[in-house]
């Protein structure tokens, strides 16, 4: 890990979203140096299921030897953002650094996006990451080296980044242009970049997102919290970057990288809007364009049939032996009363390539039944996917998360509905 240096000493960091995860890994390294940490996030009062308050987040940072100010802030309240800014100023003297951390998340597709997780999405991402900035600026232009950092991705157009969900890619863009523009404005006075992580962070965001098990396909917030201090402690001339935690780490000369995975040793998830091949034995990177995922991908809707009809269903139909059939086979064996109970859903899958064809899953009808052709009610959830990652998926080969976030898996309806068939996937494997 990287070892504090005492730079941070004496400054004073806004860090949205500061109550939990990421945001308080950054605001918890600075504080070894005697940072003053304005903790600027909704949670006041304990959430039902998600950890911390501002209260404790404050108790921490005070224990690991900095100050706290614990502000009740929503970034969608232009006016909360300004009595924080204004109470940081009061007490600590002005504002040094701001880290727009505070960010909102639906992995839906276009027309499964409420308005209302669209609007959230657009407020929280880009126009709370923007005011908190314009807010802070006046103040942040009087510090001897001020910075703002944006967790934000390198925009990639790809538009495997797009298609699964639009709004959520646009609003964390948003945030990128952001760095774009205020580094070219303020440059010589504010540094402005963005920092994003390789692979997937533990957090309770993912836990929600991935379910059971995904944090051993993690790595901890200590390495965004490092890479973080690192940029904070660089220079202003320092701006206009889109950073990637771990390349920066290793020029910084960090080697042991086990230290921030949740299970040493253990295959890694890679994070959105990077363009990585996923495959069994080796994860090459990428530059930028259309990853070879992508790529092969557009060749498999290549042969579907008038439509979108794939032209192999009949045949894959009449191939009991096949090994998407054969899987099937197993699932309508292992069904049973306490999967359809648990799990009261209906999943449609349709499969590209050699053996694609439409095949379902239904947990929800009495006894539940598997096989080929559309469920006998509609479905909740709709995967696409090619027949070969289908198989790959179900056998344990290819985490249903890691296909989802490397484009290989497209998924419509309930996200929620999904999770549940991944806890169900992990019970099956072993008779796959």
């Amino acid at each position: 890990m990287l070892p504090n240096t005492g730079k941070l000493a004496g400054c004073t960091l806004f860090i949205t979203g500061a109550s939990r995860g990421i945001g308080k890994a950054i605001a918890l390294k600075a504080a070894k140096d005697g940072a003053n940490i304005v903790i600027a996030a909704k949670t006041a009062e304990p959430h039902p299921t998600l950890p911390g308050t501002i209260y404790t987040a404050a108790a921490e940072i005070e224990a690991a030897g900095g100050k706290a100010l614990p502000c009740i802030v929503n970034v969608r309240e232009e006016q909360q953002i300004i009595n924080a800014v204004e109470k940081a100023v009061k007490t600590f003297g002005g504002i040094d650094i701001l880290v727009n951390n505070a960010s909102a998340i639906s992995l839906t597709g276009t027309l499964e996006t409420e308005t209302k997780k669209v609007n959230l999405m657009m407020d929280v991402n880009v126009r709370g990451t923007y005011l908190t900035s314009k807010t802070c600026l006046p103040h942040l232009r009087k510090s001897r080296n001020p910075h703002i950092l944006n967790l934000s991705p390198p925009m990639n157009m790809n538009p495997m980044w797009f298609k699964n969900h639009c709004a959520y890619t646009i609003s964390k863009y948003g945030m990128s242009m952001c760095v774009l523009g205020m580094a070219e404005e303020f440059r010589g006075e504010v540094a402005v970049n963005a920092l994003w992580p390789k692979t997937a962070i533990h957090t309770a965001a993912m836990d929600m997102l991935g379910g059971a098990g995904i944090e051993k396909q993690c790595r901890k917030t200590d390495i965004l919290a490092d890479a973080a201090y690192c940029i904070l402690t660089k220079p202003k001339t320092f701006t206009g970057n889109f950073i990637i935690d771990e390349v920066l780490l290793r020029e910084e000369g960090v080697k042991d990288f086990d230290v921030y995975a949740i299970a040493p040793g253990h295959p890694l998830m890679p994070d959105f809007f990077l363009d990585v091949e996923i495959d069994t034995t080796a994860m090459k990177q990428e530059r930028y364009g259309a990853s070879r995922a992508f790529k092969e991908e557009k060749k498999l809707s290549q042969h579907e049939g008038p439509g979108g009809a794939k032209g192999d269903t009949a045949s894959a139909a009449g191939k009991p032996s096949s090994p998407v059939a054969e899987t099937f086979r197993v699932i309508q064996g292992a069904m049973s009363e306490e999967y359809v109970r648990t799990t009261q859903g209906v999943f449609q899958f349709e499969l590209s390539g050699e053996e694609g064809g439409t095949w379902y899953i239904d947990l929800k009808t009495q006894g539940g039944s598997a096989g080929f052709g559309k469920p006998p009610v509609t479905a909740d959830v709709v995967m696409s996917m090619s027949s070969t990652d289908f198989v790959k998926m179900f056998t344990g080969k290819l985490k249903p998360t890691l296909a989802f976030m490397s484009g290989k898996l497209r998924i419509k309806g309930n996200m929620s509905l999904a999770i549940k068939l991944e806890k169900m996937l992990t019970q099956l494997n072993s008779k796959l």
